[in-house]
């Protein structure tokens, strides 16, 4: 099990990611844009800059729902290898069989 503190700081990055999202993409748009004038440009970076650092999305880390494991992750399921074994070892994922030889 991951420290509680981790999972709690991983859920308020997300919080953030969601709030700041449009401002993020706006801001991102312009800095991006060839055809306007470059001072303009670099306002756009110097406000991206003023933005929360946990406002990146690529601060966001992968945790296992269950456990909070933040390796061996699973995208499609979201869930580490670890609870997905015993999950399946219980019966509780559908179509999913322990092999073992």
């Amino acid at each position: 099990m991951a420290k509680k503190s981790s999972i709690e700081k991983n859920k308020a990055r997300r919080k953030l990611v969601e709030r700041f999202a449009n401002k993020r993409k706006e801001l991102l748009a312009v800095a991006n844009d060839q055809s306007r004038q470059m001072e303009e440009r670099f306002e756009a970076r110097l406000k991206l800059a003023e933005l929360p650092r946990n406002a990146n999305p690529t601060r966001i880390r992968n945790r296992c729902e269950i456990t909070g494991r933040p390796r061996a992750y699973y995208r499609k399921l979201g869930m580490s290898r670890i609870a997905l074994r015993e999950l399946g070892s219980q019966g509780l994922i559908p179509g999913l069989v322990k092999s073992s030889w």
